[in-house]
C-alpha cells in the first residue's frame, strides 16, 4: 500500500464573474473546437422536414450515420480524464466493432425512431411559430419568476466523486496497475483508471471494443465485496463532517457542511480539503469534490477538477446565472443523450438557450420537463440532504441478463430463481407489494412489462411465483417461438411491514397529525420547494446508463459466441474475460496467458510484457482460479437472506463462477428523490 501522502488539492478554486470556458456547438461530430474538450463535442444537426409523415431527408453515404456514431460513444461521454482524446476515432472504432451485431441494429432503430420524433418536434415547432405566444411568454416569466423569489443562497452542499472508484480500490492491492492502462470489469466495463481514458476507453464499453482502442489494457475481474467494505471505509470519514449526509451511489455522496462550517468557524474550501485529505489518510483513495448552493450545482461542480481536486461555484445569483449560461445541457444530470439530442434540435446547446425558447417548451416537452429546463436555466436545485433510506421508496423489483432462453420450463426456473431474489430484497427493505409487474426483453430487444393487482399485499417466493407465472405463461402463447434475454420483477404500491412501537392512548399517531399545524408558514413553503421534477429526469438518465449496460452485455457476449463460432475477424481480447478459446490462441512466453493469432499484435504484447516487469506480474495475478468443486457448483434452493448479494451482485470473492459473474442482476426500482448514479 503507498504512503505517498496525497497529492495538494487545489485551493478551493471559486467562480467568478468569468464563467468556465465551456465549448459551444459544432456543425458535426467529426468538428472539433480549439481548447475545449472534446467529449463534449454536441450531437450532429437534425435535417428538419416539412412534416412528420414526410420521409426522412436524403443523407450521403458519409454522413448517414453521424448521429448514430454520436450515440454510440455512450452515456460515459461526459467522463473525465479524456480531454485529449480524439471522439471522432473512438466512434468510428465503436461503430465498425459493433457493425452487424444485434446491438448495433438495434440501436440503429432508435437513432431512427428519435431522429423521427425530432422532426415532429420540429415540425411543431413551426406550427408555433405561427401562432401567438404572448401567453406562453407570459407564464414561462411568471414561473421564471415565482422560482427566483424561493432560490435558496445559505446552504453549503458537497458533492464528493471517488476517482475512479473501482480501479483505485484494485490499485491498492496491486500497486503495479497504477502507471498502466487498466480496466474493472469483464465483458463491459465498469471502470477505467485514467491511464486508460486516455485512449478513449471508459465505463460502459465493450471490452472487445476496448481493446482496439488500447491492446495494452489490463482487465480485472469485479469484487463488489472489496469496493464495499473500501466505500464503507469512505462513509465513516464523510459522518463526521455530516451525520446525514446521503450516499448517492457506491462511490458519491451528497453532504451538507453549512452547520459544521458554522461550528467550526472554517470556510467552506478548507472544511472539504480536510475532508479529502483525511479521506486520503485513512482509506488511500482519492475523492473530488463540488462545493455549491445546491445538490445539482454541486454534482456538477464535482467534475471540473477530477482527478484528486475541488470546485467551489460561489453562491451568489450573478455567479451562478453567469456559470449555468455556457454550460452545456449534457453536463446537467438528469439530460442524457436522447434528451440532449432534441434540445440541441430546437437550438438549446447550452443552459443559457433555454431562456430563448422557454415560450416552446412547455408545448414541445411537456410541463415536467418545462419546470426542469427553467431550473437548470437558473441554476436551482434542491438544499435538502438526507440518509437515502429516507426517501419514500416507490418499487422494489430485481431483474437478470441471461444468453437467450426459449424453453418455457427455463424460463420457469428463471422466473422461480428471480422471485427468491425478490423475497430477499423485500424482506429486507421490509416491504410487501399490492402490485406485481414483470417485464421482459425479447433476443430483439424489445422490451414489454405486464402487471397484475393480486388480491392482497406480497412478499414471498411462493405468492410473487404464483401470481408472476401466469403472467409469463400469457406472454409465452401471446409470442410464438419466443426468446428472451432478460426478465425481471418488481412491486409496487408498497405497503411498510415495520412494526410500529408501542403508541399508549394514541399520543404518537396525534403528534404526528397535529405537526403540520404547527409549523410555520415558512417551513411549509420550504417542504413544497424541496418537491423537485428533477428526480424523474435524472431517474430517466440513469435507466438509460443501465439499458445501456445491459445492451452492452449481450454484445459483449454475442462477440463472444461468433469468435468461438469462427465468424467474424478476431481480435485481441481483455485479459481473463475469455474462456474454452485457449486451443485457437498463442501462449505469451513471458506472462503465459493467451493472446490472438496474430503477427503484428503477438509481437507488440511480447514487447510490452518484457519491456515492464510491473505488467508481468499483473496479469500473472489475473490468471484462472482453479475450477470450484462439484458441491460449490450446486446452487442453494432457498439461502439465508443475509447472504443474498443486493440486486444480485457477486456474493463470493473473485473466484465466482463465469456463469454467475456474466448473469448480472440489475434492480429496476427507484430511490426517487436522492438517488444518483
Amino acid at each position: 500500500m503507498n504512503s505517498t501522502p496525497v497529492p495538494a488539492a487545489p485551493s478551493g478554486h471559486a467562480c467568478t464573474a468569468t464563467a468556465p470556458s465551456w465549448p459551444t456547438a459544432s456543425a458535426s461530430l467529426g468538428s472539433k473546437l480549439p481548447n475545449s474538450p472534446p467529449e463534449l463535442m454536441p450531437p450532429p444537426p437534425i435535417e428538419p422536414v416539412e412534416a412528420a409523415k414526410d420521409p426522412l431527408p436524403t443523407r450521403t453515404p458519409s454522413d448517414q450515420h453521424d448521429t448514430l456514431k454520436y450515440h454510440l460513444l455512450g452515456p460515459s461521454l461526459t467522463k473525465a480524464g479524456q480531454d485529449s482524446v480524439d471522439q471522432q476515432k473512438v466512434s468510428e472504432v465503436i461503430y465498425n466493432a459493433s457493425k452487424g451485431s444485434k446491438f448495433f441494429n438495434n440501436e440503429e432503430v432508435k437513432d431512427r425512431v428519435l431522429t423521427e420524433k425530432i422532426n415532429r418536434i420540429l415540425a411543431k415547432k413551426r406550427q408555433l411559430d405561427r401562432v401567438n405566444l404572448s401567453t406562453e411568454l407570459r407564464r414561462a416569466d411568471d414561473h421564471l419568476a415565482e422560482l427566483e423569489l424561493n432560490r435558496d443562497l445559505t446552504q453549503v452542499v458537497v458533492h464528493i466523486d471517488c476517482d475512479a472508484f473501482y480501479a483505485a480500490v484494485e490499485e491498492l492491492d496491486r500497486p503495479e496497475l497504477r502507471d498502466v492502462p487498466m480496466a474493472v470489469g469483464k465483458g463491459v466495463l465498469t471502470t477505467c483508471n485514467y491511464h486508460a481514458r486516455k485512449f478513449g476507453c471508459r465505463s460502459g464499453m465493450a471490452g472487445f471494443v476496448a481493446m482496439k482502442l488500447c491492446p495494452q489494457l489490463i482487465c480485472v475481474p469485479m469484487n463488489f465485496a472489496k469496493y464495499t467494505a473500501k466505500a464503507e471505509e469512505v462513509r465513516k470519514v464523510l459522518a463526521l463532517y455530516d451525520p446525514r449526509f446521503e450516499s448517492a451511489s457506491c462511490d458519491e455522496a451528497y453532504l451538507n457542511i453549512t452547520q459544521y462550517c458554522e461550528e467550526h468557524h472554517m470556510e467552506p474550501e478548507e472544511v472539504v480539503s480536510q475532508l479529502r485529505a483525511e479521506v486520503y489518510e485513512k482509506t488511500k483513495i482519492t475523492v473530488s469534490a463540488g462545493i455549491a448552493a445546491n445538490a445539482k450545482l454541486a454534482k456538477i461542480c464535482s467534475n471540473i477538477n477530477k482527478p484528486n481536486g475541488q470546485f467551489t461555484l460561489a453562491r451568489d445569483r450573478q455567479t451562478i446565472m453567469e456559470f449555468m449560461m455556457t454550460l452545456p445541457t449534457r453536463k446537467v444530470n438528469g439530460i442524457g443523450r436522447v434528451f440532449e439530442r432534441e434540445l440541441d434540435a430546437i437550438g438549446v446547446k447550452t443552459c443559457g438557450d433555454i431562456y430563448a425558447q422557454r415560450a416552446y417548451l412547455s408545448s414541445l416537452f411537456g410541463q415536467k420537463a418545462f419546470q426542469f429546463l427553467m431550473q437548470c436555466y437558473l441554476g436551482l436545485g434542491r438544499t435538502q440532504i438526507q440518509p437515502a433510506e429516507e426517501y419514500e421508496r416507490k418499487s422494489v423489483g430485481t431483474e437478470t441478463t441471461f444468453k437467450e432462453l426459449g424453453s418455457p420450463d427455463s424460463l420457469r426456473q428463471k422466473l422461480r430463481d428471480i422471485t427468491e431474489e425478490l423475497e430477499g430484497d423485500l424482506k429486507r427493505t421490509e416491504f410487501k407489494g399490492r402490485t406485481l409487474c414483470i417485464k421482459i426483453k425479447l433476443h430483439t430487444y424489445e422490451v414489454y412489462t405486464r402487471q397484475m393487482t393480486p388480491p392482497f399485499a406480497i412478499q414471498r417466493a411462493d405468492d410473487l411465483y404464483k401470481y408472476g407465472l401466469p403472467m409469463l405463461e400469457k406472454l409465452i402463447k401471446e409470442m410464438p417461438n419466443l426468446k428472451l434475454r432478460l426478465l425481471g420483477l418488481r412491486c409496487t404500491h408498497l405497503v411498510s411491514t415495520k412494526k410500529p412501537g408501542i403508541d399508549f392512548f394514541g399520543r404518537q399517531r396525534a403528534m404526528t397529525t397535529s405537526k403540520p399545524n404547527v409549523s410555520s408558514e415558512s417551513n411549509e413553503k420550504d417542504g413544497e420547494w424541496e418537491t423537485w421534477p428533477e428526480e424523474e429526469f435524472e431517474e430517466a438518465a440513469r435507466q438509460e446508463r443501465d439499458d445501456e449496460m445491459n445492451e452492452l452485455e449481450k454484445l459483449s457476449q454475442e462477440y463472444n459466441e461468433q469468435q468461438r463460432s469462427g465468424n467474424g475477424t478476431r481480435t485481441q481480447e481483455p485479459q481473463a474475460i475469455q474462456e474454452g478459446v485457449q486451443e485457437e490462441l498463442w501462449t505469451c512466453p513471458i506472462c503465459t496467458l493467451p493472446q490472438a493469432p496474430e503477427d503484428a499484435a503477438f509481437n507488440a504484447h511480447i514487447d510490452f510484457c518484457l519491456s515492464r516487469q510491473t505488467i508481468k506480474e499483473a496479469v500473472k495475478e489475473t490468471a484462472p482460479t482453479p475450477a470450484p468443486s462439484k458441491a460449490q457448483l450446486i446452487p442453494s434452493k432457498h439461502p439465508p437472506a443475509k447472504t443474498k448479494g443486493k440486486r444480485g451482485r457477486p456474493r463470493n470473492e473473485q473466484g465466482e463462477l463465469d456463469e454467475k459473474t456474466r448473469e448480472k442482476r440489475r434492480a429496476f426500482f427507484t430511490l426517487p428523490a436522492g438517488s444518483t448514479s
